[in-house]
């Protein structure tokens, strides 16, 4: 409490954070899939720093998912990039569920999953320029301008994102929402140590949807409505 104009010292400071927490009741299905898949594809924020050659058994490039929802393509892509290797990050149970059960309907081991705050799991969990990609596909748009100041892409964390991305990696990003990918788009220009891979195409920074992303439903749909989408691809230098 504020009283007589005195600052309450005691009052924690609002720290962005990768998600907005929501509920959700597993299925019977993402239960099972849980218990029977997570001890091996499950990674744990508490631990802590991962070796991605021990945790994969091999030596592969490094995807890295923030927020992959239901997982759909995440899975997508790790069935057809089974070159490389994957770590999706959602705090949604359920999704994580979801992921797993596909994982292992697919018989897939190049893919792994945190259930955790992906600012955290950075930060405690993710070596120093070990990812060659990292992927963040529509994340929450914070509409109100108010709200602004929550969502994930600021400075500070395309910062820490740099840390993280090797030399000649890629960072992707992508919005559905116009005002958010300007803003995307401001924070990354005015970012050090990256380079808009199509800064000189003509598109005003944005680029064409790159062959590994997948066409969603909710995409599809949204352009039949004409709904406009919004890429970003720039590269660590």
């Amino acid at each position: 409490m504020i009283e007589d104009g005195i600052k309450d010292e005691r009052r924690p400071l609002r720290r962005i954070r990768s998600f907005v927490l929501r509920t959700g009741r597993m299925t019977k299905g993402q239960e099972l899939a849980y218990e029977r898949y997570w001890p091996d594809a499950g990674l744990q924020l508490a631990d802590g720093m991962i070796d991605p050659e021990a945790v994969f058994g091999r030596r592969a490039p490094l995807v890295f998912e923030i927020g992959f929802g239901m997982g759909q393509s995440l899975l997508e892509m790790a069935q057809r990039e089974s070159d490389k290797d994957f770590i999706g990050v959602e705090v949604h149970r359920p999704g994580v569920g979801r992921l797993l059960m596909g994982m292992g309907e697919a018989g897939l081991n190049n893919l792994r999953a945190y259930c955790d705050d992906a600012v955290e799991v950075l930060q405690q969990c993710i070596p120093d320029a070990s990812l060659n990609r990292v992927q963040i596909y529509f994340p929450d748009p914070w509409h109100k301008k108010k709200h602004h100041k929550r969502r994930l892409i600021q400075p500070e964390f395309v910062a820490q994102l740099r840390q993280k991305l090797a030399p000649g990696g890629i960072l992707h990003l992508a919005t559905d929402w116009e005002n958010y990918a300007e803003h995307m788009l401001e924070v990354m220009e005015a970012a050090p140590g990256y380079r808009n891979l199509c800064g000189d195409s003509g598109a005003g920074g944005f680029a064409p949807r790159p062959e590994w992303r997948p066409l969603t439903k909710f995409e599809q749909r949204g352009q039949r409505l004409g709904h406009g989408v919004w890429d970003l691809l720039y590269e660590a230098v």
